[in-house]
């Protein structure tokens, strides 16, 4: 039997991943840090370009029955809620061959977990991490760090998957210039209760207010039980190093909003949050290569982007198609495959990256130039602005 392929981490990079790679006739085991498998955060969207892969996975039943399908994006002027815009989300799937989606995340990777469990070539470890390894000969030589102690693992490849702080790239890339610096912007999440919000911001739809230097993104999750809120605001870092995790009752949030000029409606839904949990947004240098050898990274171990896009986990999704692509088409090279898969992916990942950061500057934008924008956005219309971006469905 040929030695497995190892992913650090279980989240829905690592677990699409392993989908692919064992429907590309690989084994895989997984590791994970975690003692239990469970996403934390709120809301996910899975615009069409991640949802075709994640059916072709065989998901689609799992994913509809825990998915909430937006029929329309509201872009608003955040201090009236004026409609600029209207993207019409009701034909994506006869246009894109996948429907816009949002999940809880929770939901989501139940659903990746559940299918991975159910295969026969994955297997998944908890309380284990990836220490450290070495390359001998083609071979790939890992220590797993779990409950019992440190067990040695002969590996075919190796798969950082480990998110924004990987371990296994600090390994690749053993510098400090790589490391993660704070963003400048926080979010700010929630989940509210729909009957708490107020009714005109209670549809299937996904809204996005813009403000000087801040913007809000809502929609319904649960089938429309409750509405995840994310606000953005540009802001100093709350601790020395940027990454301290607060929690604020909705009044004292929209408070700190309030400078901003949001609308009645936008206020309201956020002081009707219990608790706002705080996240500093961090970025990381661009990396020129993914791979070495057996090894490679994924998803926000190799590209991690601000969230402007909605695209961070559709992104990962992607990798974890081109990954399994790439063995599919060249067999069982590691390293040959390694580099294909990075060959095919790094350019688009990394525009989406610095597409994702342009868009953030794009909502934030205050005094005349918002005025200039708000006209451009109402000029566009929804179709434009949906044509906009098709470049990152199709």
């Amino acid at each position: 039997m040929s030695a497995p392929i190892v992913i650090a981490g279980a989240g829905i990079g690592g677990l699409s991943a392993a989908l692919a790679l064992a429907r590309a006739g690989k084994r895989v085991i997984i590791l994970e840090r975690a003692a239990k498998i469970e996403e934390v955060g709120a809301g996910l969207q899975i615009a069409p370009n991640a949802g075709r892969i994640l059916a072709g996975l065989g998901l689609e039943s799992a994913l509809a029955a825990v998915a909430l399908e937006p029929q329309a994006i509201n872009i608003r002027r955040g201090r009236d809620g004026s409609v600029l815009a209207r993207l019409d989300l009701s034909d994506s799937g006869s246009r894109w061959g996948a429907p816009f989606r949002v999940f809880h995340r929770a939901d989501l990777q139940q659903a990746l977990l559940q299918a991975a469990l159910a295969h026969e070539a994955i297997e998944i470890r908890t309380s284990a991490r990836v220490g450290d390894f070495t390359e001998r000969s083609g071979r790939l030589s890992l220590r797993a760090h779990g409950e019992g102690g440190v067990e040695e693992i002969d590996a075919s490849g190796l798969v950082g998957a480990d998110g924004q702080r990987s371990a296994v790239r600090a390994h690749l890339f053993p510098t400090e210039r790589d490391a993660p610096y704070y963003s400048g912007l926080t979010a700010w999440r929630a989940l509210v209760p729909a009957e708490l919000a107020p009714a005109a911001l209670r549809a299937r739809e996904s809204n996005l207010w813009m403000l000087p230097g801040a913007h809000v993104v809502h929609y319904p999750l649960r089938d429309g039980s409750i509405i995840n809120v994310v606000v953005i605001v540009a802001e100093e870092p709350r601790a020395a190093d940027g990454a301290a995790i607060l929690a604020l009752e909705g009044p004292e949030l929209a408070r700190l909003l309030a400078p901003k000029g949001p609308g009645a409606d936008l206020l309201s839904l956020v002081q009707a949050g219990a608790s706002w949990r705080h996240w500093p947004l961090f970025a990381r240098p661009p990396l020129s290569k993914w791979s070495r050898g057996a090894v490679t990274l994924l998803g926000d171990a190799a590209h991690p982007m601000l969230p402007f896009l909605a695209q961070g986990a559709a992104q990962a999704i992607e990798d974890a198609a081109a990954l399994g692509t790439a063995f599919l088409r060249l067999g069982v090279g590691v390293e040959a495959a390694f580099a294909d898969y990075e060959r095919s992916r790094i350019a688009r990942a990394s525009r989406i990256v610095r597409a994702s950061r342009r868009q953030g500057d794009y909502f934030h934008i205050s005094g005349p130039a918002s005025v200039a924008r708000d006209f451009a956005i109402r000029a566009l219309g929804g179709r434009g602005m949906l044509a906009r971006n098709a470049w990152l469905y199709r």
